[in-house]
């Protein structure tokens, strides 16, 4: 009688001692549950607030250059492009301003798909470049060599857009697009962004879209 009460009395505690690392199981995987949902709740509001952020700083980005591109360049050079001759010709062209802006010019063109050049290219056929709608990056020797790896920089990561010495121009930096010319003081000068964010295929390209690759490699 008393060894039947014995193993009673353990299978009671054996099945005691399975309930209660039964409902310590479940404890744990309800404290896992929310664990997990907690920290994916906090992963997902950080997620919406990230792609948040990223929103409003493409929009914000978008119209900030938009506003550029309405803005007038301070000190900024025009020619009437209806007056600038676009005619392809063989021969040399003597232009009234230098870099050139516009103006008969040669039929290749030279590659402007970010394209620097170290020596003197010929400006008949950079003009065509700008007629395609390109920003033409001239430099003298007298321009810093640090402005100078800037702009080379910008240029290389920017289509449409080209850069070259010009020994004998006006400034030390300047750039040109169609009909449109301004002198900047140095690579930091906002008007560098400003410019090309107006006239790198703008409103004033005569041939928006023509190629700026497949020309002239210098």
């Amino acid at each position: 009688m008393a060894a039947r009460t014995s193993k009673s009395s353990s299978s009671n505690d054996r099945r005691a001692r399975i309930e209660q690392m039964r409902r310590a199981d479940q404890a744990r995987e309800r404290r896992n549950r929310i664990i997990t949902i907690s920290v994916s709740a906090v992963v997902v509001a950080g997620l919406v607030g990230f792609g948040t952020y990223v929103l409003n700083k493409e929009s914000e980005n978008k119209e900030q250059a938009e506003a550029a591109a309405k803005a007038p360049v301070k000190d900024e050079k025009s020619w009437d492009a209806k007056k600038l001759g676009r005619n392809h010709v063989t021969t040399a062209v003597t232009y009234p301003m230098k870099p050139p802006v516009g103006g008969d010019h040669h039929q290749a063109w030279m590659n402007c798909d970010g394209d620097v050049y170290d020596k003197a290219i010929p400006d008949v056929n950079a003009v065509h470049s700008l007629e395609h709608g390109a920003v033409w990056v001239t430099y003298s020797d007298k321009a810093p060599a640090a402005d100078l790896q800037k702009l080379k920089d910008k240029v290389g990561k920017t289509p449409y857009s080209l850069m070259s010495p010009v020994k004998d121009q006006a400034g030390a930096i300047m750039l040109s697009a169609w009909g449109k010319q301004v002198t900047v003081d140095g690579a930091d000068d906002p008007r560098v962004d400003q410019f090309f964010t107006k006239y790198v295929q703008g409103p004033q390209t005569p041939e928006p879209g023509a190629a700026c690759t497949g020309g002239l490699s210098g």
